[in-house]
């Protein structure tokens, strides 16, 4: 009981120290930390609940799934037969299936072999993500199932949510909460951002970028009537106007290697591209192959500008430009950078939260918190005396170092993390309770004060362990299946709990044995 070597001391009084010192600018306002050279030092973050900021609700647009199905597959379909130099004929795209026919039929079944070795199964059920059948002798039928449908969404939300995460954290805001809600849903929540509608055109643009040559042969009339030729779509500029271009990209956004916010030779504002190697290679071909044509540069299914090829651009860069502002400009930049989302997202749900409410929610933590700790040191001092003493300075030492585990960790504070807190603080003297009724009890049973003492930690350690291990496996089982205020919750709870176990039981022991070793009682009060 005595045996506290001075490695022993000096190592949980620099631990303390060190949570002390990392909950101290924490607790000032940023601006007085940065004036006192405290900028570098890791702080707690705000929640949304507490910070205020921008609440959306993503939902993924299940009409855009079919068409972004059919056009991947298209693409692959023209790829794959060229490799295995089997002619087709144009592909069409109509009444939600994928048609085209085999110029030689006598390469039709290795042309069927072939397309059944793109499609791929569903999970176990046998079936598979695309169905395909033969007509008319030289025509091949792929249609989406059901299931491929499902199980697209489900890869594509999961890729979603990831381009979402780069492009808020591109922002440089703290501790957003982004998770997937159900099969088709994303919940973003950046705390600080008072803009929902500026964040919305941030992460809601799907950011399809691809370049396309124009149909400078079609019809004007039938363009305008939405006639598109085979091989062709109708789409349309900013301003309206239609235009026709061919379906198949000559280059997509999954080329670029570089975007950033930049101005033209107009010193308008532009985003400058810089394309990968293949994309590289495949724009200097398509520019050499097509000088004198105009191509479109079309960004989610809008076109915004059809320059003329005047030159090959063999560089491997290029610019777009449009009626952007130097801010929309930065936002392209950003969703180019972080690549386009595999599906269309829209708002369902947005809204600010003002900082009011959470100062005032702040308020309060701090009066709970501090009618807390006054309770219990009452409590404490009252009940055990110089025992209630070792407790409750291990009460307020395990205030600061949780506070500064969090900043050490990054985590975010909430509304329920508070209440998480509170709750930490009225149970941190559990433990001092159960070794100062377990020493009052060896006193009455006759044991001397070392022995007693000695005891009194040792039995009742076995008891605290154990019940904060089932404490703790709870809000574990929080922090995982949780989200957004569970998350917060839990965090703080497993963080009161080790930092209170360990104050309560080490610390504690640590004055205890000292005062002893010193003083040799001969009696205590407890």
């Amino acid at each position: 009981m005595l045996d506290f070597p001075r490695w022993k001391i000096a190592s949980i009084i620099g631990v303390l120290l060190v949570g002390i010192l990392l909950a101290i600018p924490s607790l000032m306002p940023e601006a007085t930390a940065r004036s006192l050279g405290l900028g570098w030092a890791p702080r707690i973050n705000l929640g949304l609940d507490l910070a205020g900021g921008s609440h959306i609700l993503l939902e993924a647009d299940t009409a855009d799934v079919a068409k972004t199905r059919l056009s991947s597959m298209e693409d692959t379909i023209r790829s794959e037969m060229r490799k295995e130099n089997i002619g087709i004929g144009d592909i069409s795209t109509a009444n939600n299936a994928l048609t085209f026919f085999i110029r030689d039929s006598g390469q039709l079944d290795a042309a069927v072999d072939k397309v059944r070795t793109l499609t791929a199964p569903v999970g176990s059920t046998g079936q598979r993500d695309w169905n395909v059948a033969v007509v008319d002798s030289t025509r091949i039928v792929m249609t989406p199932t059901q299931g491929g449908t499902d199980q697209f969404v489900d890869q594509a939300m999961t890729g979603a949510v990831d381009i979402v995460r780069k492009r808020i954290d591109a922002l440089g805001t703290k501790e957003p909460t982004i998770v997937r809600q159900g099969t088709d849903r994303i919940l973003v929540e950046v705390p600080g951002f008072s803009d929902p509608a500026e964040l919305k055109a941030l992460i809601g643009k799907t950011a399809k970028l691809e370049f396309k040559l124009v149909d400078t042969t079609a019809d004007p009339a039938k363009v305008a009537a939405n006639q598109p030729p085979i091989g062709d779509e109708i789409l349309h500029f900013q301003t309206g106007a239609p235009i026709a271009v061919q379906r198949q990209a000559i280059l997509t956004g999954t080329d670029l290697k570089h975007a950033q916010q930049s101005y033209d030779q107009n010193n308008l504002p532009s985003v400058a591209i810089d394309f990968n190697s293949r994309g590289a290679r495949a724009f200097a071909e398509a520019t050499q192959a097509n000088v004198g044509k105009p191509f479109a540069i079309i960004l989610d299914n809008v076109v915004l500008s059809a320059p003329n090829i005047n030159e090959p651009i063999l560089g491997g860069s290029a610019s777009i430009a449009g009626s952007f502002t130097a801010q929309s400009a930065q936002a392209l930049a950003i969703s180019l950078q972080s690549g386009a989302l595999p599906i269309a997202l829209k708002t369902v749900e947005e809204r600010t939260v003002g900082p009011g409410l959470g100062a005032d929610s702040i308020h309060a933590g701090v009066i709970a918190s501090t009618i807390a700790v006054v309770a219990v040191v009452v409590f404490m001092f009252v009940t055990y005396g110089r025992f209630g003493v070792y407790a409750n300075m291990a009460v307020i030492i395990n205030v600061f170092v949780i506070l500064g585990a969090m900043a050490l960790l990054n985590a975010t504070l909430t509304l329920p993390g508070i209440a998480g807190f509170v709750l930490t603080i009225g149970t941190a003297v559990d433990a001092n309770v159960l070794i100062n009724e377990r020493i009052r009890e060896e006193r009455r049973r006759g044991r001397g004060v070392v022995q007693s003492v000695e005891m009194g930690y040792k039995e009742a350690s076995r008891t605290i362990f154990e019940a904060n291990v089932t404490h703790a496996i709870a809000a574990f089982i929080m922090l995982i299946l949780g989200s957004g205020p569970v998350k917060g919750f839990a965090v703080v709870l497993l963080l009161g709990i080790a930092t209170s176990v360990f104050t309560a039981v080490l610390f504690t022991r640590m004055m205890v044995a000292l005062w002893l070793r010193r003083a040799r009682p001969q009696a205590i009060h407890i």
